[in-house]
């Protein structure tokens, strides 16, 4: 059974960046394909960014493209947010995803495994 923990979240503050990992152990991480996704207080949990299983395809929320990175290495089983000009809209619980059936995921329900989330809190 994989298991993804999380890591690195905080509270930081407008413009900050940060970077959160999500560690994968109990199987290879190069079989799945990772997604990061965000839950804010009294909303849905919604899309942040995937990557497929080599790295070499990411996609990204409208609403991080261009300040967000994912990224992923294999050997270390680890994967990676690189969040930059952080925003207060940006707080959230992040979680980390993972599947081994899919070419590629933007849905919660693309996602068979889960991590416990990291708090993300960006202050004004």
């Amino acid at each position: 059974q994989v298991q993804l923990v999380e890591s690195g979240g905080g509270l930081v503050q407008a413009g900050d960046s940060l970077r959160l990992s999500c560690a994968v152990s109990g199987d290879t991480l190069s079989r799945y394909v990772m997604g990061w996704f965000r839950q804010a207080p009294g909303k849905e949990r919604e899309f942040v960014a995937t990557i497929s299983r080599g790295g070499d395809i990411t996609e990204y929320a409208d609403s991080v493209s261009g300040r967000f990175t994912i990224s992923r290495d294999n050997a270390k089983g680890t994967v990676y947010l690189h969040m930059n000009s952080l925003k207060p809209e940006d707080t959230a619980v992040y979680y980390c995803a993972a599947d081994p059936t899919i070419y590629s995921g933007t849905g919660y329900a693309d996602y068979h495994y889960w991590g416990q989330g990291t708090q993300v809190t960006v202050s004004s």
